[in-house]
């Protein structure tokens, strides 16, 4: 699987079966949820789940500024957060 090619943000709206290097995609919104993030890795009877939940908005806002200090005096560009942590290629 070919990360690069499996990422699909124009799916919205798209129903059905998705090809098989396709990485499926979901958001869901509701109640009091800050921050709930899971990745399921699913397999045939078995299933795979990594969860994340933020308890407030403190963590997330804490992120965002440490990604500002990250950034600051770099030059003109187009960054993301795998910069900031050190994952870029």
């Amino acid at each position: 699987l070919d990360p690069e090619r499996a990422i699909i943000t124009a799916r919205s709206g798209l129903t059905g079966e998705r090809r098989r290097d396709e990485i499926g995609v979901m958001a869901l919104r509701g109640g009091d949820a800050v921050g709930d993030h899971t990745v399921l890795l699913l397999g045939h009877g078995e299933r795979l789940e990594l969860t994340h939940r933020a308890a407030s908005r403190d963590c997330l806002a804490r992120g965002a500024l440490e990604a500002c200090a990250w950034l600051w005096g770099k030059p003109a560009g187009l960054y993301s957060m795998r910069d900031v942590i050190g994952l870029a290629r």
